[in-house]
């Protein structure tokens, strides 16, 4: 196959239309749907189920209504974190009425001469992330607006071949299509987590590790409570009483460096995780005069007090770490207190409700030591709280790897896009290399 050859155009040149938006009137009644700001995301896709029914005028809506392959460009709105310009595909959609894209944007009308519609959003997505972009933000009072103008004429690089932009307009669509299944997935697991969780954290496991029977069912299995109805051979305890240590962190900022021990710092600690590739790091020394007696064990418990509240984690054994600020440290009792079934309380049990009750309205949500301390939770006998950690485990795990695969597939995007969309890879050997 002959080497294919790129060209540089403006965006301009790759367009056979562009057109502002329409608002329309009140839908006396509807005859369009017009697309805003809030029904398309960072991804690049338009919400077709959304879009304000609004009342177009017959010749406005011949002029402007979206066809299949149109490109909606955001014109005005954007925010400091997030630059005007973003893009989203309208893939055309069949007994759903005409769409138009809202006065807050323009249509852009790929040239099929010139351009594959599919690559040239992509094209102009891989755009939005380029410093170029922040060159084209123009603010007015209360808005930014986009040089539509200069954004017109910024030159771009494409293949002159339009069989080559299909290709790669395609494995940029697989991949993002990999990832919207796994995305799918994990708001599916997720969910049946914390059904799980709500479960499991009311109504235990029997000795058999099947769910007990709710309250409603079998009212004689439960007893009343200071937390409601519970198992009846559970119990009700304070933190302070269930763990052997409830240690605040020091209050000195640590002097960080590059190599070292691990510092647990709030912004590392998310949904029961330590981004330990994230991490900040301290010197021995440092960590000796910080938490010397807090040798980490397996089951101890570093949770957030602060800007976030109520994240946390379970320290695994083998991991020297030390408290960095805003943070405590939890040891739940030896064959007392599971650090797992603690983990669950805090996310999604009675730790969790007392934390949103004490600080709901707040404008600096903290909580103090005393607080902390002073938490009440359930407390089944110790081999129930195992097995309901294995039960957690199980579906945690599950998510975890998910989540995982999740993050390495969107890295793969961005990494792709970059090399595909300038034309530092070529697409012909990645699409030869994938053939069986």
């Amino acid at each position: 196959m002959s080497e294919m050859r790129w060209q540089e155009l403006h965006i301009g040149n790759c367009l056979s239309d562009s057109f502002a938006g329409e608002w329309g009137s009140e839908p006396n009644p509807a005859n369009a749907r017009v697309l805003r700001a809030t029904d398309i995301n960072n991804e690049g896709q338009a919400n077709l189920s959304g879009g304000a029914p609004r009342r177009i005028p017959t010749k406005k809506l011949l002029e402007k209504r979206l066809l299949k392959g149109d490109i909606l460009l955001e014109g005005s709105g954007g925010s400091p974190d997030q630059p005007v310009g973003r893009v989203a595909f309208f893939p055309g959609i069949q007994g759903k009425g005409d769409f138009l894209c809202s006065n807050f944007f323009r249509t852009l009308r790929p040239d099929p001469n010139v351009v594959d519609p599919k690559f040239l959003f992509w094209k102009l997505m891989w755009f939005y992330t380029q410093p170029k972009l922040l060159t084209l933000q123009q603010q007015t009072t209360g808005l930014i607006n986009l040089k539509f103008d200069e954004y017109k004429s910024t030159v771009i690089t494409i293949p002159e071949n339009t069989v080559e932009q299909q290709k790669i307009a395609q494995v940029i669509d697989d991949l993002d299509t990999a990832i919207h299944q796994t995305e799918a997935i994990v708001e599916k697991l997720k969910q049946v987590k914390q059904g799980l969780l709500h479960d499991l954290l009311t109504r235990g496991v029997d000795a058999n590790g099947e769910l007990r029977q709710s309250y409603e069912d079998a009212p004689h299995l439960y007893q009343d409570s200071k937390l409601g109805w519970i198992p009846r051979d559970w119990t009700v305890g304070s933190l302070s009483a269930n763990c052997s240590e409830v240690v605040d962190c020091p209050h000195s900022t640590p002097v960080f460096t590059d190599a070292g021990v691990l510092v647990a710092r709030t912004m590392h600690i998310k949904d029961g995780v330590f981004l330990e590739g994230q991490a900040s790091r301290v010197s021995e020394k440092q960590y000796r005069e910080r938490v010397a007696r807090l040798t980490p064990e397996s089951g101890d418990v570093i949770f957030t007090r602060e800007a976030p509240v109520g994240e946390a984690f379970v320290i695994p054994a083998d991991m020297k770490i030390c408290l960095g600020q805003r943070v405590m440290l939890l040891r739940p009792r030896l064959n007392v207190l599971s650090a797992h079934f603690l983990l669950a309380q805090i996310y999604s049990g009675a730790v969790h409700e007392r934390i949103g009750t004490l600080t709901s309205g707040t404008t600096n949500p903290h909580l103090n030591v005393a607080e902390v301390r002073d938490f009440m939770i359930p407390l089944p006998p110790y081999i129930e709280q195992i097995r309901i950690g294995e039960r957690i485990s199980a579906v945690s795990d599950r998510l975890s790897k998910e989540v995982c695969e999740l993050s390495k597939l969107k890295l793969q995007k961005t990494g792709l896009m970059d090399d595909l969309l300038t034309g530092r890879v070529r697409v012909t050997p990645l699409l030869e290399g994938a053939q069986p």
